[in-house]
């Protein structure tokens, strides 16, 4: 029933107007609390008109650009687990991605959480549902289900980075394929607030993260430091920028601080990942991968002519002294002049030639490089393929 019930609503995606999906048709796993006394206040003094809160029944809406490029970004909103902050942390993030070429999708995922035990949890539970929503509709949008990330602010952070980072044998495996932290933080731990909360750890396959947050912002660009750190620990690929100034919550507002500069170097991460494919990009890197793989396989039969050169005057030297060896029976002393000589050039043009050798890469690294090459060509050229039959005949670059 529910994927019959996405499949026809999926029908309304070439419309101009965004997309609104439940992500559970049939109810949301698990009971929600009602909100404490001191909840209820929190949000009666801090949500603004333009939040959401009591929110049961968690959706996803689907904000596409006219030119998709296959790379989609689920947003989702700050709010303390109390209330979700959903414009400015929201749909003008949505319509910022698509200015880049990608698919923003807002989560508006179950709040209020924050009197439970673990307050991400539920939150957690709808980003994981919506990842498996998106990449099971990733052909019919238009999308790369290996490009599909997830940008988070605040608590939307902290959902992000338990998402990312948790490896509880008892969660579902759905996992984005990269992350955006802007000011999020609250798995620090209580005991010291300069170390993580020894129940939260990086793992080795954590995806690539992108961290931004302002110095003057509480304990969140400790935070931020904190996870970048775990992230080089573990040899993974991590981006963090701390601005000087800024403060919380700002998430698309220009309120003149240094931080507000966030999107501008996000979009520029987005780019260097590869995630901000066009036909120019990918034309460039195929060009470039194709030099440096003709690069190689030069090098390569360079060692491999190298190597045949080397072994026969390996034989050439064994046979000169050979004959050396037999001078007092069968060479006179100007045949024994000659050997020498052709001896003394063999061996110097042996030496050089096992100088050039050592030189060039070793052939297994060499094949490895190769092979590598190979590979990477192979994606660009998918990449583009794909890219070029969803554009049509839109000029690259556009």
């Amino acid at each position: 029933m529910k994927w019959i019930l996405l499949s026809l609503l999926t029908l309304s995606l070439s419309a101009a107007e965004p997309l609104t999906l439940s992500l559970w048709p049939d109810g949301a796993p698990g009971e929600m609390k009602a909100p404490s006394a001191a909840t209820a206040e929190f949000i009666q003094k801090r949500a603004g008109k333009s939040t959401v809160t009591n929110v049961s029944s968690p959706t996803i809406t689907v904000y596409r650009p006219d030119k998709p490029n296959g790379t989609c970004v689920i947003v989702a909103p700050g709010g303390a687990f109390a209330f979700l902050s959903a414009v400015h942390e929201g749909t003008q993030v949505c319509e910022w991605l698509n200015t880049l070429g990608v698919t923003g999708i807002l989560l508006t995922y179950r709040t209020p959480t924050r009197d439970e035990t673990a307050p991400h949890e539920k939150p957690v539970q709808d980003a994981q549902e919506a990842l498996e929503i998106i990449r099971q509709h990733a052909a019919e949008w238009k999308l790369n289900p290996k490009r599909v990330g997830l940008l988070g602010f605040s608590a939307g952070g902290n959902l992000l980075a338990h998402l990312a980072c948790d490896r509880d044998a008892n969660v579902d495996a759905q996992r984005p394929d990269f992350g955006i932290m802007i000011y999020g933080g609250g798995f620090l731990d209580p005991a010291d607030p300069f170390k993580l909360n020894p129940a939260f750890t990086v793992p080795a396959d954590a995806p690539p993260m992108f961290l931004a947050c302002a110095s003057d912002d509480g304990n969140n660009p400790v935070a931020a430091t904190l996870l970048y750190l775990e992230y080089k620990k573990q040899k993974r690929s991590a981006e963090l920028h701390l601005f000087s100034a800024g403060g919380h919550g700002f998430g698309m507002r220009d309120n003149k601080q240094p931080v507000n500069a966030w999107p501008a170097r996000c979009a520029e991460w987005l780019d260097s990942m590869g995630w901000l494919p066009t036909l120019d990009k990918l034309d460039e890197a195929i060009t470039l991968e194709g030099q440096a793989l003709a690069d190689l396989v030069k090098i390569l039969s360079k060692r491999t002519r190298c190597a045949d050169d080397d072994f026969r005057l390996i034989a050439h030297v064994k046979e000169l002294q050979a004959k050396l060896s037999q001078s007092a029976v069968g060479l006179d002393t100007p045949q024994r002049n000659l050997v020498e000589e052709d001896l003394k050039r063999s061996r110097v043009e042996l030496n050089q030639l096992k100088k050039e050798l050592a030189g060039l890469p070793q052939p297994e690294k060499l094949a490895n490089s190769i092979n590598g090459l190979k590979k990477n060509l192979a994606e660009f050229q998918a990449e583009r393929d794909w890219l070029a039959k969803n554009w049509g005949s839109v000029p690259a670059g556009k």
